[in-house]
């Protein structure tokens, strides 16, 4: 027998009855030989892993925009930190662990530099939208590895894609990742903003703080049990009603205090104007891209898709420095 095969044995016996089994993948878009040692989903947290799109999250903004201090979160960090939450949920619930890290490590793969700034952006200026769920799925579809994408499992590709609010994902272990994920920035965000002296703690609602706790790691604790409990032996994954409440209202404080804060955003309008005018500047210029674009051009891609896909995949720092040497007149030395 296979190490797989025995890893997949091990799943179908240890795991609960309502885990997603390895052995049981709906499958790939093309199908691929198995291989001998790894399971499906633990495959597919590898390619996820070892890909661009994954290392350039590095510099991609979280909430704050090129914070001075080396502790605020960027997009990279914020993924981990998603991924160690739903980890913890699902080997408390025995589910399928590997999907879930699978998931929670790609879900934000396609997102813009500046966070939600520039997604906004380009939403506005491209006439197709943009999103940054749906640009996930499409780079580790088509984007990735020069055109040929990541060809990952249709578990982890429906997870990355049903990760944000509006949507639910198919399997308990997606839903995992969904809820993870507001934790995360909720957690993370509030830490941030404790730390920048944009919040206080004592500022925090009393009738909040007073359930779940009155430090940032109380509180993530009191949701990833709460989750646990509530959870365990059903066939879904949800929060008691009294701690879903605490953590809508938990996202309103945020939205009000943080999200929209202009000490917080002062730097937004600039992001925004910057990303437009860099994609209207490639829609004129596009020979300009890399060939890995213009093969998707060739391939019958539309223009103002192509374009989105190259002003999102870029970094923070990358943006920035390709902006000024396109629109930042230089010294002339004779």
């Amino acid at each position: 027998m296979l190490i797989r095969e025995k890893m997949e044995q091990w799943e179908k016996e240890y795991l609960s009855p309502y885990a997603t089994l390895s052995m049981n993948s709906k499958g790939r878009r093309n199908a691929e030989e198995q291989c001998d040692i790894r399971p499906v989903f633990q495959r597919d947290r590898d390619r996820i892993m070892h890909c661009k799109s994954f290392r350039r999250l590095k510099d991609k903004t979280q909430v704050f925009l090129s914070p001075e201090g080396d502790h605020y979160r960027t997009r990279l960090t914020h993924t981990l930190e998603v991924s160690q939450n739903a980890r913890t949920i699902a080997k408390a619930l025995q589910m399928n662990e590997e999907l879930v890290e699978a998931i929670a490590l790609g879900h934000d793969l396609g997102h813009t530099p500046f966070g939600h700034a520039g997604e906004r952006a380009l939403d506005e200026i491209c006439p197709l939208g943009f999103k940054h769920n749906e640009q996930s799925v499409r780079t580790i579809d088509i984007l990735e590895k020069h055109g040929q994408g990541l060809n990952l499992t249709w578990e982890v590709r429906d997870g990355i894609l049903n990760h944000q609010t509006s949507s639910m994902p198919s399997t308990l272990e997606g839903k995992i990742v969904r809820l993870s994920d507001k934790i995360a920035y909720i957690h993370h965000d509030m830490d941030d903003a404790l730390r920048a002296g944009i919040l206080k703690e004592e500022e925090l609602p009393s009738e909040i703080t007073d359930v779940i706790g009155h430090t940032c790691n109380q509180r993530l604790d009191h949701f990833i049990h709460d989750i646990v409990m509530n959870s365990l032996g059903t066939n879904d994954i949800r929060m008691s009603e009294p701690i879903a409440k605490i953590m809508k209202d938990l996202r309103k404080f945020m939205f009000e205090q943080v999200y929209t804060n202009p000490i917080a955003k002062s730097e937004e309008g600039k992001a925004e104007t910057l990303m437009k005018t860099l994609y209207e500047y490639y829609m004129v210029h596009i020979d300009l891209m890399p060939q890995d674009y213009l093969r998707l051009l060739e391939r019958g891609e539309a223009k103002e898709r192509v374009v989105c896909d190259y002003v999102a995949s870029m970094t923070d720092r990358f943006a920035i420095s390709n902006y000024d040497n396109i629109f930042v007149p230089k010294s002339w030395i004779w």
